[in-house]
């Protein structure tokens, strides 16, 4: 079963079924983790703590329903602030008809780029010491260069169609032709990039918190509970699986609920022509109907008596008959 597959609002059922707990969790575990319990051996099973102690002893669930909440949020903020930036500048590349403008857009992104989106990440950490804020920002800067060359792709080829002019001459503002008319027409296309993107943001945030950055070595978050636990792995392996887990359903619920959202009825796979009802008849066709249709229909003969019908009479004025005209010929022979 999956959102390709179903149809109607059954398709959003297994997207739902997959990112509802991790979301819940994240957003309203910190409500119910109640106060921390005396901390007990590293990395057992038992004694009040159903999924197990971390490495220094903490009860793995309590930090569970606390690690939720800055993944998804930084994540959350740091998707929206790329394409905060993302969409103003795509859209005025597209629909500019000044090449050095475009040229000062696009160029210093391009070189931003190039640098990998992780080893951005540990150079700044270097120098700087970032905390949940400051990750989202950094998140967000190294996600900006391809957001604005997806919303330029998207938006390129509706920025080109005559109507766009046609806006233009009327005197309609940029910003109703911008947003109301080109963004409007590559909205399922930048919706889809940005469930995409937001799954690899997802990733990248937990990748930072593993290796230290944006958060605290023991802070309660799922990406460093995952970190922090991997030496106990084969001795008490909730304290890895259950935040590894959560960070894998959250992405792929996130993915197939775009997926979903971006699926059109009018494409199901089950629909086939049995479903558009009978055709229409040919002969209620117009006037492009089959030319089978407008065969001349054989004249109307006389019914036979048993004997054969005469021959017509010869001509009395001397012209030899036609050629390849006899009784053979005749359509009621």
């Amino acid at each position: 079963m999956s959102p390709r597959t179903t149809s109607g609002p059954r398709r959003f059922i297994l997207p739902l079924l997959i990112i509802t707990v991790p979301l819940l969790l994240a957003l309203l575990g910190p409500l119910f983790a109640g106060d921390p319990g005396p901390r007990a051996a590293s990395f057992t099973l038992g004694g009040g703590h159903w999924a197990g102690t971390d490495f220094v002893g903490r009860d793995v669930w309590r930090q569970v329903l606390l690690g939720g909440r800055p993944v998804v949020l930084t994540a959350l903020a740091a998707t929206a602030l790329a394409y905060a930036v993302a969409l103003p500048l795509g859209l005025i590349s597209a629909l500019t008809h000044r090449g050095w403008l475009e040229e000062l857009l696009m160029r210093p992104l391009d070189v931003l780029l190039a640098v990998p989106s992780l080893l951005f990440l540990l150079l700044v950490a270097a120098v700087l010491t970032p905390g949940a804020v400051g990750l989202a920002l950094l998140v967000a800067l190294v996600n900006i260069p391809d957001a604005v060359r997806a919303v330029r792709a998207a938006t390129a080829e509706a920025a080109a169609r005559p109507a766009v002019e046609a806006l233009r001459m009327q005197g309609e503002s940029w910003w109703r032709t911008a947003v109301g008319y080109v963004g409007r027409s590559a909205l399922r296309t930048l919706a889809a990039d940005a469930g995409v993107r937001l799954t690899g943001v997802l990733y990248l945030v937990a990748t930072a918190a593993f290796l230290g950055i944006g958060a605290e070595p023991d802070a309660a978050d799922w990406a460093v509970m995952v970190d922090r636990n991997r030496t106990g792995m084969f001795v008490q392996p909730w304290a890895v699986v259950l935040p590894a887990v959560l960070i894998m359903a959250l992405t792929m619920g996130t993915n197939l609920l775009f997926d979903a959202a971006l699926t059109r009825r009018d494409r199901r796979p089950g629909r086939d022509r049995r479903d558009r009802g009978p055709g229409p008849d040919r002969r209620d066709r117009g006037p492009g109907r089959d030319r089978r249709d407008q065969r001349p229909e054989p004249p109307e003969c006389a019914p036979q008596s048993g004997h054969p019908a005469p021959a017509p009479p010869p001509p009395t004025d001397g012209t030899p008959p036609a050629p390849g005209r006899d009784e053979k010929s005749h359509p009621c022979s």
